[in-house]
């Protein structure tokens, strides 16, 4: 790599030779193209532990993906990238696995359920910041049913409406997500979920839109995932049951629309 100084100034490509600046830099970089072809990545011995942390990374992020899908509605509620943290929790339960070696370890988040559960959407002002009353939850795996009661909501004291917007509402999840195992009959992923069918669905309850200046009676939201995803729940499949709440105002045409980043929302458990 060489640096290009004085009155030259130069970007771009020439002949194999690219030439770029930095942030906070005056100089121009240049630097030759070069550095190990694709087949060689993917087949060269040096390049093994790069393709087994490759591996096991891609496992991490359908992962992610499968936790986002999990909890439906909530995760438009939270406040900074959700994704990259649950790929890292996913990465640490691979560690976990002492029995397969590193490319082939699988990701049981059904043994680790203190790795979700209590999990935070928000870093400036969590859900139980916002909402100061403690719901009661009920998770029935046998049945795929939740029931969530919240208590006597007076909004004077009991919500934290920072931008004093004057409707809210609340919304509950229950969502699945599978383990995931090595396959290495899988000739586009070699990690899959153990139930296929389980990884990332969800049901959602969102209430009507109540008045952010009001007491709010009792209410309890009942959920029931689709009967026929029964047959299909096993001790390798989680159950998340995550909890958020919303804050709106009146939008054009007289409509209640929601307010983003006016929301809080958590994973309350995980069975």
């Amino acid at each position: 790599m060489a640096i290009v100084k004085g009155a030259l100034q130069v970007t771009g490509s020439i002949k194999g030779v690219t030439f770029y600046s930095r942030v906070g830099s005056d100089k121009v970089i240049m630097r030759t193209k070069g550095g190990p072809s694709k087949q060689r990545m993917a087949k060269g011995p040096e390049f093994e532990k790069l393709r087994e942390h490759q591996q096991e990374w891609g496992a991490c992020v359908q992962f992610a993906r499968s936790i986002r899908q999990a909890v439906g509605e909530n995760y438009r509620l939270c406040d900074f990238n959700l994704s990259p943290v649950w790929t890292g929790i996913g990465k640490n339960l691979m560690k976990m696995d002492q029995v397969n070696k590193q490319g082939k370890r699988s990701l049981y988040l059904s043994t680790y359920h203190q790795a979700l559960e209590g999990f935070s959407f928000n870093r400036n002002y969590p859900l139980n910041s916002v909402l100061r009353v403690l719901p009661t939850c009920r998770v029935n795996r046998e049945t795929l049913e939740a029931s969530v009661t919240f208590p006597r909501i007076n909004t004077t004291t009991d919500l934290l409406n920072v931008q004093r917007l004057p409707y809210f509402r609340l919304i509950v999840c229950l969502g699945t997500v599978s383990d995931m195992v090595y396959n290495p009959l899988n000739l586009f992923y070699n990690f899959e979920p153990v139930v296929d069918l389980m990884q990332g669905a969800s049901v959602n309850h969102v209430t009507e839109w109540f008045s952010a200046d009001n007491l709010l009676k009792e209410q309890i939201l009942n959920l029931q995932m689709n009967e026929e995803l029964r047959e299909f729940m096993t001790e390798n499949v989680s159950i998340l049951l995550s909890i958020g709440i919303e804050f709106g105002k009146v939008g054009f045409g007289g409509e209640i629309t929601e307010v983003k980043h006016a929301g809080s929302a958590k994973i309350v458990t995980v069975n």
